[in-house]
């Protein structure tokens, strides 16, 4: 059973960095790609960022794109999200999922799905 633990949120102000990690405690049919999704205070969940299973490909919607940075380390089962110069808008409740598919942005594709981690930044 696929089981989905994220980390890492917390507040900070404006500008400064923050890392999210997901580990995947369960699954055991690879390969697999690993999304980030967000949801702000009511705002419907999005798409942030993607990461295939080698890591060789990566996607990232465009108003994070450029300041957050997808990763994974197999080896641990998590995969991360780098988090710079970041804004008010950013303050959501972070998910990862995972895919069979690769390039796909629906949530519709991804699951199951982890609790959630609150990222909340100051201004």
């Amino acid at each position: 059973q696929v089981r989905l633990a994220e980390s890492g949120g917390g507040l900070v102000q404006a500008g400064c960095s923050q890392r999210l990690s997901c580990v995947d405690s369960g699954r055991t049919v690879r390969p697999y790609t690993t999304g980030w999704f967000r949801r702000a205070p009511g705002k419907e969940r999005e798409f942030v960022a993607a990461i295939n299973w080698s890591g060789t490909n990566t996607d990232y919607t465009d108003s994070v794109r450029g300041r957050f940075t997808i990763s994974r380390d197999n080896a641990k089962n998590t995969v991360y999200l780098q988090m710079t110069s970041l804004e008010p808008e950013d303050t959501a409740v972070y998910y990862c999922a995972e895919t069979a598919l690769d390039g796909t942005r629906s949530r519709g594709d991804f699951g199951p799905w982890g609790q959630g981690t609150q990222a909340t930044v100051s201004s």
